[in-house]
């Protein structure tokens, strides 16, 4: 009986491993080719299985591409709540969540990529997924932002766009790194060039908002 819960066990890893490489291969495909262009045969070619292994777990398209967007859009949602810093003060809030904003850049960033393809294209997926799953979040973290307004921790600026603007200036290192690494005379951008980045951008922010270091 052990055996076999073992075995199961390890069914379940190797079922993991594979659909993780399948969602990372076809962040590759959606990413180059948007959602039209790319093909299962790709997606298969890249996670370097057959096409019918690929169906097994993704038996089209749609559903492929609907994963890929949901599952960025999970990260963020889990990586990137202000709550969870509820207790710091707002510039640590507020360099914690660049520093993990601009690290998910760097290690996803064909998910960003796709993600962008698809709010450009009217969010045709993903719109009521944005509804049900971001905007709550971010309805509380605005809220939190205005609480450090209320108690003139920061400056009084505009909630909602302090993260339109986060997010335009960390996403950017993934959805134009291309235009990052010819301006920057790279030929792509390392950990060093993303840690530059965060400092500039954390500063940036931190001193627009006038937050305090001791509050």
């Amino acid at each position: 009986m052990a055996e076999k819960r073992v075995r199961r066990t390890q069914q379940s890893v190797n079922r993991e491993v594979l659909e993780s490489r399948i969602l990372r291969s076809a962040e590759i495909a959606f990413a180059a080719k948007g959602f039209s262009g790319a093909s299962m045969e790709r997606i298969a070619e890249i996670s370097k299985i057959s096409k019918q292994n690929l169906i097994y777990y993704f038996p089209n398209k749609d559903l492929l591409y609907k994963r890929v967007l949901k599952e960025i859009l999970d990260i963020w949602i889990e990586k990137l709540s202000f709550l969870e810093n509820h207790g710091d003060t707002p510039e640590a809030v507020i360099r914690n969540y660049v520093r993990e904003k601009m690290r998910l850049s760097r290690l996803y960033p064909n998910g960003s990529k796709v993600f962008a393809h698809e709010i450009i294209s009217g969010a045709p997926v993903l719109k009521e997924y944005l509804v049900s799953h971001l905007k709550p979040q971010f309805d509380r973290d605005v809220a939190l932002v205005k609480s450090w307004i209320d108690k003139g921790l920061i400056d009084d600026i505009d909630p909602e766009h302090l993260f339109f603007t986060i997010w335009a200036a960390t996403q950017t290192y993934a959805d134009f790194s291309i235009q990052m690494e010819v301006l920057l005379g790279k030929t792509s951008l390392q950990q060093a060039d993303f840690e530059r980045a965060e400092n500039a951008v954390t500063d940036f922010v931190v001193r627009a908002l006038g937050a305090k270091k001791n509050s």
